[in-house]
């Protein structure tokens, strides 16, 4: 039987790897969404090369939307709302970028293939979280202020 202070550390611990693991499924939208605002012109010209509408406006949408989820997420605070935007937005992401089924080239083909269902983890994980977060199993919790 657990004593109250290792039930506790147990929790903590937790709650920690939990963050943490919040953390690594978000990294990849903060790194985008920072590169993004870093080298804006860039990430136009990428908008626009995946054949997206109003490239400027869809850039700015899309650093709001990887920010902002990301934020969401971290905080705990509508964290269901952050995973559904960014689960969201993987699934079109994922659809322009890693069309796999239009590539000529078998090699590219296989690496896009690769990319498109590396990402559909990614939102599975994000659906969980919206899931788990939705259903009052989550709280806000910052890994600094652990009680």
């Amino acid at each position: 039987m657990m004593s109250a202070s290792s039930h506790d550390e147990h929790r903590k611990l937790c709650l920690a790897l939990a963050w943490f693991g919040y953390l690594a499924l978000c990294s990849a939208y903060i790194l985008g969404g920072v590169d993004k605002i870093l080298d804006f012109p860039g990430a136009v010209v990428e908008t626009r090369h995946l054949g997206v509408p109003f490239p400027l406006l869809a850039t700015i949408a899309t650093i709001i939307v990887e920010l902002l989820g990301s934020a969401l997420i971290l905080s705990g605070c509508w964290r269901w709302c952050g995973a559904l935007l960014l689960a969201g937005f993987t699934v079109v992401a994922n659809m322009l970028a890693n069309a796999f089924w239009r590539l000529p080239d078998e090699a590219v083909r296989t690496l896009s293939a690769n990319a498109f269902f590396e990402h559909w983890g990614l939102i599975g994980g994000f659906l969980l979280i919206a899931l788990r977060s939705s259903s009052g199993f989550s709280r806000p919790f910052l890994p600094w202020k652990i009680q």
